[in-house]
């Protein structure tokens, strides 16, 4: 009896998460899943061609990793984790041109899905700075 509550409740919360994403959030993750976008420069003069940023989105269609370069090669990749109850970005991890960890950002979010906190760690976990979000409407 109590497997069946625990799984009752897991799923509620499951259909909960989902219930959350709109359906335009969802028909835009369909068609990126499994998807690698590449964006390439090309300088005007010389034709030189060479790649500027990767995206690469999973089988949900959320982006997980984005690297950015420059002429001299990678300048730097985030990789990106997700709440698997709610569906929200629950850690980036930013990483330098050398391929080491440099940032870690954790995530805080309201009750009405809208960033709360952003909690930033050096690569040995300890924590440096908070960025707290503050939505300001006007008429």
């Amino acid at each position: 009896m109590r497997r069946r509550i625990l799984l009752f409740i897991a799923l509620l919360c499951t259909c909960t998460a989902f219930a959350q994403v709109s359906p335009e959030t969802l028909a835009k993750r369909a068609k990126r899943k499994n998807l690698t976008v590449k964006e390439w420069n090309t300088d005007s003069k010389t034709k030189t061609r060479w790649l500027d940023h990767v995206t690469t989105y999973d089988s949900e269609g959320r982006k997980v990793e984005e690297t950015e370069y420059a002429t001299y090669g990678q300048k730097e990749r985030i990789t990106i984790e997700y709440d698997e109850t709610t569906g929200k970005v629950s850690k980036e991890v930013v990483y330098d041109d050398r391929d080491k960890p440099v940032r870690i950002r954790k995530y805080e979010y309201s009750e009405d899905g809208t960033k709360k906190k952003q909690y930033n760690y050096l690569p040995n976990g300890k924590l440096y700075s908070v960025k707290v979000f503050e939505y300001l409407f006007s008429d």
